[in-house]
Protein backbone atom coordinates (compact mmCIF):
# COMPACT_ATOMS: atom_id res chain seq x y z
CA UNK A 1 0.00 0.00 0.00
CA UNK A 2 1.22 3.46 -0.54
CA UNK A 3 0.04 7.05 0.66
CA UNK A 4 1.17 10.44 -0.02
CA UNK A 5 1.72 13.14 2.45
CA UNK A 6 -1.57 14.47 1.58
CA UNK A 7 -3.65 11.58 2.74
CA UNK A 8 -6.33 11.82 -0.07
CA UNK A 9 -4.24 9.98 -2.48
CA UNK A 10 -4.12 6.69 -0.37
CA UNK A 11 -3.56 3.51 -2.64
CA UNK A 12 -6.96 2.49 -2.38
CA UNK A 13 -7.19 0.27 -5.56
CA UNK A 14 -4.45 -2.09 -6.78
CA UNK A 15 -1.80 -1.13 -9.24
CA UNK A 16 -3.77 -0.98 -12.12
CA UNK A 17 -6.07 1.05 -10.86
CA UNK A 18 -9.29 -1.88 -10.24
CA UNK A 19 -11.77 -0.55 -7.20
CA UNK A 20 -11.48 -3.60 -4.36
CA UNK A 21 -13.42 -6.62 -4.58
CA UNK A 22 -16.50 -7.49 -3.34
CA UNK A 23 -15.76 -9.93 -0.77
CA UNK A 24 -16.98 -13.12 -0.92
CA UNK A 25 -17.99 -13.63 2.80
CA UNK A 26 -19.06 -11.16 4.18
CA UNK A 27 -18.47 -12.75 7.53
CA UNK A 28 -14.55 -13.07 6.83
CA UNK A 29 -14.25 -9.96 5.22
CA UNK A 30 -15.68 -8.14 8.21
CA UNK A 31 -12.82 -10.38 10.77
CA UNK A 32 -10.33 -9.05 8.21
CA UNK A 33 -11.33 -5.78 8.57
CA UNK A 34 -11.53 -5.67 12.29
CA UNK A 35 -8.20 -7.37 12.96
CA UNK A 36 -7.00 -4.63 10.65
CA UNK A 37 -8.26 -1.84 12.83
CA UNK A 38 -6.52 -3.46 15.61
CA UNK A 39 -3.03 -3.40 14.22
CA UNK A 40 -3.78 0.62 13.19
CA UNK A 41 -4.63 1.03 16.91
CA UNK A 42 -1.83 -0.85 17.95
CA UNK A 43 1.04 1.14 15.66
CA UNK A 44 -1.39 4.49 16.62
CA UNK A 45 -0.26 3.86 20.37
CA UNK A 46 3.21 2.74 19.60
CA UNK A 47 3.88 6.19 17.21
CA UNK A 48 2.04 8.23 20.27
CA UNK A 49 4.77 6.82 22.65
CA UNK A 50 7.60 7.58 20.20
CA UNK A 51 6.06 11.00 19.62
CA UNK A 52 6.16 11.95 23.31
CA UNK A 53 10.03 10.34 23.37
CA UNK A 54 10.85 12.77 20.30
CA UNK A 55 9.25 15.97 22.82
CA UNK A 56 10.93 14.69 26.01
CA UNK A 57 14.39 14.49 24.36
CA UNK A 58 13.89 17.69 22.62
CA UNK A 59 13.27 18.84 18.83
CA UNK A 60 17.38 19.23 18.46
CA UNK A 61 18.26 15.45 19.18
CA UNK A 62 15.51 14.69 16.34
CA UNK A 63 18.05 16.66 13.70
CA UNK A 64 21.07 14.55 14.91
CA UNK A 65 19.69 10.90 15.12
CA UNK A 66 19.55 10.67 11.25
CA UNK A 67 16.80 8.87 9.08
CA UNK A 68 17.33 5.48 10.14
CA UNK A 69 15.08 5.66 13.31
CA UNK A 70 12.37 7.24 11.45
CA UNK A 71 12.50 4.49 8.76
CA UNK A 72 12.19 2.07 11.68
CA UNK A 73 9.40 3.99 13.12
CA UNK A 74 7.55 3.68 9.55
CA UNK A 75 8.46 0.25 8.93
CA UNK A 76 6.66 -0.57 12.37
CA UNK A 77 3.27 1.55 10.71
CA UNK A 78 3.47 -0.43 7.70
CA UNK A 79 3.55 -3.34 9.86
CA UNK A 80 0.90 -2.39 11.40
CA UNK A 81 -1.37 -2.13 8.29
CA UNK A 82 -1.45 1.91 8.06
CA UNK A 83 0.25 2.84 5.13
CA UNK A 84 -0.58 7.05 5.74
CA UNK A 85 0.85 6.91 9.15
CA UNK A 86 4.13 5.47 7.49
CA UNK A 87 4.52 7.81 4.86
CA UNK A 88 3.80 10.47 7.38
CA UNK A 89 6.23 9.47 9.62
CA UNK A 90 9.07 9.02 6.47
CA UNK A 91 8.05 13.03 5.72
CA UNK A 92 8.55 13.81 9.43
CA UNK A 93 12.29 12.04 9.18
CA UNK A 94 13.31 14.09 6.26
CA UNK A 95 12.50 17.47 7.69
CA UNK A 96 15.22 18.08 9.78
CA UNK A 97 17.46 18.03 5.85
CA UNK A 98 14.30 20.76 4.50
CA UNK A 99 16.60 23.77 5.62
CA UNK A 100 15.74 26.96 8.09
CA UNK A 101 13.01 26.67 10.25
CA UNK A 102 12.82 23.07 9.95
CA UNK A 103 11.99 22.69 14.04
CA UNK A 104 9.10 24.82 13.60
CA UNK A 105 7.64 22.58 10.36
CA UNK A 106 8.54 19.04 12.86
CA UNK A 107 6.56 20.32 15.63
CA UNK A 108 3.40 21.08 13.35
CA UNK A 109 3.83 17.86 11.58
CA UNK A 110 3.78 16.09 15.12
CA UNK A 111 0.72 18.07 16.00
CA UNK A 112 -0.73 16.62 13.16
CA UNK A 113 -0.05 13.29 13.78
CA UNK A 114 -0.92 13.03 17.25
CA UNK A 115 -4.38 14.80 16.16
CA UNK A 116 -5.05 11.69 13.42
CA UNK A 117 -3.47 9.30 16.25
CA UNK A 118 -5.91 10.36 18.68
CA UNK A 119 -9.17 11.15 16.01
CA UNK A 120 -8.30 6.97 15.14
CA UNK A 121 -7.67 5.87 18.55
CA UNK A 122 -11.08 7.33 19.41
CA UNK A 123 -12.73 7.15 16.14
CA UNK A 124 -16.35 5.49 17.90
CA UNK A 125 -17.10 9.03 18.89
CA UNK A 126 -16.69 11.17 15.23
CA UNK A 127 -19.59 11.72 13.43
CA UNK A 128 -19.10 9.71 9.62
CA UNK A 129 -18.15 11.92 7.62
CA UNK A 130 -14.95 12.91 9.47
CA UNK A 131 -14.50 8.92 10.55
CA UNK A 132 -14.40 8.57 6.38
CA UNK A 133 -11.56 11.31 6.35
CA UNK A 134 -9.74 9.60 9.38
CA UNK A 135 -9.89 5.93 7.23
CA UNK A 136 -8.31 7.56 4.55
CA UNK A 137 -5.58 8.93 6.23
CA UNK A 138 -4.15 6.32 7.82
CA UNK A 139 -4.23 4.00 4.73
CA UNK A 140 -7.72 2.10 5.11
CA UNK A 141 -8.61 1.56 1.52
CA UNK A 142 -12.03 3.05 0.22
CA UNK A 143 -14.35 2.82 -2.52
CA UNK A 144 -16.68 4.81 -4.75
CA UNK A 145 -20.35 5.15 -3.02
CA UNK A 146 -23.50 7.35 -3.97
CA UNK A 147 -24.38 8.80 -7.22
CA UNK A 148 -22.81 9.23 -10.54
CA UNK A 149 -22.20 12.62 -11.49
CA UNK A 150 -22.46 13.10 -15.27
CA UNK A 151 -20.81 16.61 -16.28
CA UNK A 152 -18.47 18.13 -19.18
CA UNK A 153 -14.99 17.84 -16.91
CA UNK A 154 -12.37 20.16 -17.85
CA UNK A 155 -8.74 18.33 -17.61
CA UNK A 156 -6.76 21.03 -15.64
CA UNK A 157 -3.76 18.91 -14.73
CA UNK A 158 -1.95 15.75 -14.76
CA UNK A 159 1.55 14.38 -13.31
CA UNK A 160 3.18 11.46 -12.14
CA UNK A 161 4.42 10.58 -8.47
CA UNK A 162 7.21 8.11 -8.27
CA UNK A 163 7.78 6.29 -5.31
CA UNK A 164 9.71 3.27 -5.39
CA UNK A 165 8.57 0.90 -7.96
CA UNK A 166 5.09 2.35 -7.95
CA UNK A 167 4.05 5.66 -9.85
CA UNK A 168 1.01 7.02 -9.18
CA UNK A 169 -0.76 9.41 -11.78
CA UNK A 170 -3.05 12.05 -10.51
CA UNK A 171 -5.08 13.70 -13.01
CA UNK A 172 -7.33 17.00 -11.61
CA UNK A 173 -10.60 17.76 -13.15
CA UNK A 174 -13.48 20.33 -13.03
CA UNK A 175 -17.09 19.81 -13.96
CA UNK A 176 -18.55 22.74 -16.11
CA UNK A 177 -22.11 21.98 -14.38
CA UNK A 178 -21.48 20.80 -10.88
CA UNK A 179 -18.76 23.24 -10.34
CA UNK A 180 -16.98 20.34 -9.02
CA UNK A 181 -13.00 19.74 -8.95
CA UNK A 182 -11.89 15.76 -8.19
CA UNK A 183 -8.84 13.76 -8.80
CA UNK A 184 -8.23 10.74 -10.47
CA UNK A 185 -5.62 8.46 -8.98
CA UNK A 186 -4.41 5.71 -10.48
CA UNK A 187 -1.20 3.29 -10.30
CA UNK A 188 1.73 1.84 -12.47
CA UNK A 189 3.93 -0.77 -10.90
CA UNK A 190 7.56 -1.75 -11.69
CA UNK A 191 8.62 1.70 -12.19
CA UNK A 192 6.40 2.06 -15.45
CA UNK A 193 3.77 5.27 -15.77
CA UNK A 194 -0.13 4.16 -15.45
CA UNK A 195 -1.76 3.39 -18.40
CA UNK A 196 -4.30 6.37 -18.11
CA UNK A 197 -3.75 9.26 -19.24
CA UNK A 198 -6.10 12.12 -20.29
CA UNK A 199 -4.94 15.53 -22.23
CA UNK A 200 -4.69 18.75 -20.22
CA UNK A 201 -6.51 21.66 -21.55
CA UNK A 202 -9.60 18.78 -23.04
CA UNK A 203 -12.93 18.36 -21.98
CA UNK A 204 -14.60 15.16 -21.79
CA UNK A 205 -18.60 14.33 -20.71
CA UNK A 206 -18.36 11.64 -18.46
CA UNK A 207 -19.72 9.69 -15.67
CA UNK A 208 -17.44 10.22 -11.90
CA UNK A 209 -18.26 8.68 -8.39
CA UNK A 210 -17.08 10.24 -5.64
CA UNK A 211 -15.30 8.73 -2.50
CA UNK A 212 -16.31 9.13 0.62
CA UNK A 213 -14.18 11.58 3.49
CA UNK A 214 -13.38 15.25 2.41
CA UNK A 215 -11.01 14.22 -0.07
CA UNK A 216 -11.61 14.79 -3.67
CA UNK A 217 -11.09 11.26 -5.08
CA UNK A 218 -12.95 9.95 -7.39
CA UNK A 219 -13.64 7.11 -10.06
CA UNK A 220 -14.04 7.49 -14.01
CA UNK A 221 -16.66 5.64 -15.07
CA UNK A 222 -18.30 5.99 -18.66
CA UNK A 223 -16.73 8.68 -21.01
CA UNK A 224 -19.24 9.75 -23.59
CA UNK A 225 -17.59 10.97 -26.94
CA UNK A 226 -14.28 12.04 -27.89
CA UNK A 227 -12.16 14.98 -25.71
CA UNK A 228 -12.65 17.91 -26.81
CA UNK A 229 -10.33 21.60 -26.68
CA UNK A 230 -11.35 23.58 -23.63
CA UNK A 231 -13.12 27.01 -25.04
CA UNK A 232 -11.59 28.52 -21.85
CA UNK A 233 -10.32 28.10 -18.28
CA UNK A 234 -12.15 27.46 -15.71
CA UNK A 235 -13.76 30.69 -13.50
CA UNK A 236 -11.09 31.22 -10.64
CA UNK A 237 -10.25 33.30 -7.46
CA UNK A 238 -8.27 35.87 -6.42
CA UNK A 239 -5.59 35.14 -3.63
CA UNK A 240 -7.22 36.30 -0.88
CA UNK A 241 -10.19 33.95 -2.17
CA UNK A 242 -7.59 31.42 -2.45
CA UNK A 243 -6.55 31.28 1.53
CA UNK A 244 -10.27 31.71 3.00
CA UNK A 245 -11.15 28.61 1.14
CA UNK A 246 -7.77 26.47 1.90
CA UNK A 247 -9.00 27.28 5.65
CA UNK A 248 -12.11 25.91 5.43
CA UNK A 249 -10.81 23.14 3.57
CA UNK A 250 -8.53 22.74 6.79
CA UNK A 251 -11.89 22.56 8.73
CA UNK A 252 -12.87 19.67 7.43
CA UNK A 253 -9.74 17.90 7.11
CA UNK A 254 -6.86 19.62 9.25
CA UNK A 255 -4.42 16.99 6.95
CA UNK A 256 -4.90 17.92 3.72
CA UNK A 257 -1.63 19.28 1.99
CA UNK A 258 -3.41 19.38 -1.29
CA UNK A 259 -6.46 22.17 -2.24
CA UNK A 260 -7.09 22.65 -5.61
CA UNK A 261 -7.15 25.97 -6.98
CA UNK A 262 -7.51 28.18 -9.90
CA UNK A 263 -6.13 31.38 -9.48
CA UNK A 264 -7.72 34.31 -12.08
CA UNK A 265 -5.60 37.20 -12.99
CA UNK A 266 -2.90 36.81 -11.55
CA UNK A 267 0.46 38.10 -12.39
CA UNK A 268 3.80 35.79 -11.33
CA UNK A 269 6.50 37.50 -9.68
CA UNK A 270 10.06 36.29 -10.13
CA UNK A 271 12.56 36.38 -7.03
CA UNK A 272 15.82 34.66 -6.48
CA UNK A 273 14.66 32.84 -3.39
CA UNK A 274 11.17 32.46 -4.13
CA UNK A 275 8.67 33.35 -6.86
CA UNK A 276 4.73 34.63 -6.05
CA UNK A 277 1.41 35.13 -8.12
CA UNK A 278 0.07 38.60 -7.36
CA UNK A 279 -2.97 39.66 -7.64
CA UNK A 280 -3.38 41.78 -10.67
CA UNK A 281 -6.09 44.64 -8.80
CA UNK A 282 -5.01 44.37 -5.05
CA UNK A 283 -1.36 43.24 -5.04
CA UNK A 284 -2.04 40.52 -2.45
CA UNK A 285 0.61 37.65 -3.37
CA UNK A 286 0.60 34.24 -2.74
CA UNK A 287 4.28 32.52 -2.42
CA UNK A 288 4.86 29.44 -4.55
CA UNK A 289 5.96 26.62 -3.01
CA UNK A 290 9.94 25.45 -3.09
CA UNK A 291 12.87 26.41 -4.39
CA UNK A 292 12.56 28.53 -8.38
CA UNK A 293 15.27 26.46 -9.07
CA UNK A 294 13.75 22.89 -8.56
CA UNK A 295 10.57 24.60 -10.96
CA UNK A 296 11.61 24.77 -14.41
CA UNK A 297 8.10 25.18 -15.25
CA UNK A 298 8.31 28.73 -14.19
CA UNK A 299 9.66 29.98 -16.55
CA UNK A 300 7.25 28.93 -18.81
CA UNK A 301 4.55 30.67 -16.65
CA UNK A 302 7.08 33.77 -16.97
CA UNK A 303 7.39 33.92 -20.78
CA UNK A 304 3.25 33.22 -20.63
CA UNK A 305 2.49 36.22 -18.78
CA UNK A 306 5.13 38.83 -19.91
CA UNK A 307 3.77 40.50 -17.29
CA UNK A 308 0.37 40.36 -18.07
CA UNK A 309 -2.33 38.94 -16.03
CA UNK A 310 -2.33 34.83 -16.32
CA UNK A 311 -4.95 32.09 -14.88
CA UNK A 312 -3.06 29.31 -12.94
CA UNK A 313 -4.13 25.92 -11.83
CA UNK A 314 -2.59 24.34 -9.04
CA UNK A 315 -2.61 22.79 -5.26
CA UNK A 316 -2.05 24.99 -2.49
CA UNK A 317 -0.82 24.01 1.07
CA UNK A 318 1.07 24.76 3.70
CA UNK A 319 4.39 25.63 2.52
CA UNK A 320 2.87 27.85 -0.77
CA UNK A 321 1.28 27.42 -4.31
CA UNK A 322 2.51 24.62 -6.47
CA UNK A 323 1.40 25.72 -9.94
CA UNK A 324 0.95 22.85 -12.36
CA UNK A 325 -1.15 24.49 -15.52
CA UNK A 326 -1.76 28.31 -16.68
CA UNK A 327 -3.96 29.95 -19.21
CA UNK A 328 -2.72 33.22 -21.50
CA UNK A 329 -5.49 35.52 -21.01
CA UNK A 330 -7.18 35.39 -24.77
CA UNK A 331 -7.75 38.38 -27.08
CA UNK A 332 -10.76 39.45 -25.88
CA UNK A 333 -10.18 39.55 -21.67
CA UNK A 334 -12.71 40.84 -20.07
CA UNK A 335 -16.42 39.87 -18.87
CA UNK A 336 -17.06 37.68 -21.20
CA UNK A 337 -13.63 35.87 -21.31
CA UNK A 338 -15.76 32.60 -20.97
CA UNK A 339 -17.54 30.68 -23.47
CA UNK A 340 -16.34 31.72 -26.90
CA UNK A 341 -14.42 33.98 -26.20
CA UNK A 342 -10.12 33.36 -26.98
CA UNK A 343 -8.49 31.58 -28.00
CA UNK A 344 -6.11 31.17 -24.84
CA UNK A 345 -3.27 29.01 -24.77
CA UNK A 346 -2.44 26.57 -22.56
CA UNK A 347 0.90 25.83 -20.79
CA UNK A 348 1.78 22.38 -18.75
CA UNK A 349 4.04 23.63 -16.09
CA UNK A 350 4.73 19.93 -14.37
Amino acid sequence: MLLSHEGESARTTDPVGRAPAVPADAEAARKRAERRAARITDGARELEERLADLLRSGLAAAGQSGGDHWEETAARMVDSQAPGLAARVRELGALPSSGPGWPVRMLEECGLLHLLNTAWLHRDRLPEPLLATVRTRVGLPSAPVGPAVRDRWQVLAQYDVPDGKIVTRRVWLHGAGSGRTVVLLSYGSGGRAPERSLPVGAVLEAELTPHPGAGRRAELGPVFGAPEPAPAPPVGVSPAEALAGYGRALGEDPWSQRQPVVLEAVIPIPSAGRWQLADEGTGAALPIAGDPRSRPGLWRLGALSGGSPVTVFGELGPRGFAPLTAWSAGEDDGADRREGAGPVETVVLT
